[in-house]
């Protein structure tokens, strides 16, 4: 399900540095034939009868994350929440995330929905996601980037492992030409500071894709939380961490 690279969180940190992340993608892509088909092997529904929680990516309904940050000199907001509805696709009930960033003056930026499920062994799925960018009158400009599994060619991915640790690196998303994130594992185990507070046990990793050559992000889960910060290393100005947790 994973391709296991033997590379220490320094030396990847030094790759995106330099600007070779580009040269690992390339290969990741040429594997993806190999890899469609161990997928689809784990993307079967009898393996999403009992899912299991994952503490890195929690779906519990009801829940919603808050979040601050930027892009360049624009302030944003983020609400994302783990709704009650459900999505099938491919023979697999998948929860459905609703995520909307706005602008400093209220208006939205971008709405989407994200299509999630948790394994029987506790690694959650990303599915897809429909997606749309408004401008500052509420039309919408682009769709670019919505894409679902199971349609033209498209594949599901991990979105995070059952117990991510170092070295694990893995698709999450994959349409050519329209979705391509890949992630890799850097470190486990450290504390770090966000708005929220002050988070224990985080686990942090590389993410980018083959569409962006030249940008890389940085992103920390923490557990029971998810996401609690993610930033541009590298390409783009972005930077958002979570602000506030609100739990049913």
């Amino acid at each position: 399900m994973r391709t296991r690279v033997a590379i220490s969180a320094a030396a990847v940190l030094a790759a995106a540095a330099a600007g070779t992340v580009a040269t690992v993608a390339t290969s990741a892509d040429a594997s993806h034939g190999t890899l469609a088909g161990s997928t689809a092997r784990a993307m079967e529904p009898a393996n999403f009868r009992h899912p299991a929680p994952n503490s890195y990516f929690p779906l519990r309904p009801g829940t919603v994350f808050r979040y601050r940050g930027r892009d360049g000199r624009q302030h944003l907001t983020e609400r994302v929440g783990v709704t009650h509805r459900t999505r099938i696709i491919q023979g697999v009930r998948t929860r459905v995330l609703s995520d909307v960033l706005r602008r400093s003056d209220g208006s939205v930026a971008e709405k989407t929905s994200d299509w999630y499920a948790a394994d029987d062994r506790g690694n959650v799925w990303y599915f897809g996601e429909r997606t749309a960018t408004y401008d500052r009158h509420g039309d919408v400009q682009s769709r670019e980037g919505s894409w679902q599994a199971g349609v033209a060619g498209a594949v599901a991915g991990t979105i995070m492992p059952r117990s991510p640790r170092p070295t694990d690196a893995y698709r999450q998303e994959f349409e050519r030409g329209s979705a391509e994130d890949q992630a890799w594992i850097v470190q486990r185990g450290f504390a770090a500071e966000v708005a929220y507070g002050t988070v224990h046990h985080v686990v942090r990793s590389l993410e980018w894709s083959r569409l962006e050559p030249g940008v890389v992000s940085v992103k920390l889960y923490g557990p029971h939380l998810g996401v609690i910060r993610e930033s541009d290393m590298a390409g783009g100005e972005e930077r958002f961490q979570l602000v506030s947790v609100r739990r049913p």
